[in-house]
């Protein structure tokens, strides 16, 4: 059972967006999928609660940020996100359950470098468990200098960039209707589907 964990210490990048699209990627496929939060602010059971009965079922994975636990039996496939600044033993249990971590990362000195410690954690413990990382640029343009550099930030800790998340309201609109890309017709998300292309592979890898 693939257990995919989103994380990254600070807030604001994405964690949740990338969370509920994922657990709607392998819904998608006709896995029986949790979707755990381990963030206060219960964002991602906040769009469960939004999602429609119609859509293609994913389950309330029960968990707190002081309580990590595996997840129930009959589950196929475990999307878990988490909150800003996790650390400590919330951190290294999470690491226990995770056959996958994904760390969403804005294009931006200032959330590079404020994620350094964390990432060079994860490419420690990367080296001693079967642990697979990888990293998506969120609200990026993969044309530009601020990419680039990202890219290059990325290559030097030995971690793969899976793909680069374009700025667009399509997120949004369907985050508030409790839906993902993967819910509605591929016509009316296709530019966004073909950048989540080489993420499916590596999440089915």
């Amino acid at each position: 059972m693939p257990v995919v964990v989103v994380a990254n210490p600070k807030g604001g990048v994405g964690k949740s967006t990338l969370a509920t699209n994922i657990a709607g990627y392998f819904a998608s496929k006709g896995n029986a999928v949790m979707l755990g939060d381990a963030d206060r602010q219960q964002s991602t059971r906040l769009w469960l609660g939004l999602r429609p009965a119609a859509a293609r079922p994913i389950g309330t994975w029960e968990i707190s940020e002081d309580n990590v636990v595996k997840p129930p039996k009959g589950t196929t496939h475990v999307v878990l996100d988490t909150p800003a600044g996790m650390h400590g033993k919330v951190f290294k249990d999470v690491l226990g359950l995770a056959d996958k971590v994904i760390v969403p990362l804005q294009p931006s000195i200032f959330d590079i470098y404020a994620t350094r410690t964390f990432l060079d954690e994860l490419a420690e413990h990367r080296k001693a468990t079967k642990i697979q990382v990888g990293i998506i640029g969120m609200r990026v343009d993969p044309r530009t200098i601020a990419a680039e550099k990202l890219h290059e930030f990325v290559d030097a800790l030995g971690l793969p960039v899976l793909g680069y998340l374009r700025h667009t309201q399509n997120y949004i609109h369907l985050a508030a209707r409790g839906l993902t890309l993967f819910d509605v017709a591929p016509g009316r998300v296709e530019r966004d589907l073909a950048q989540w292309e080489g993420i499916c592979r590596w999440l089915d890898n």
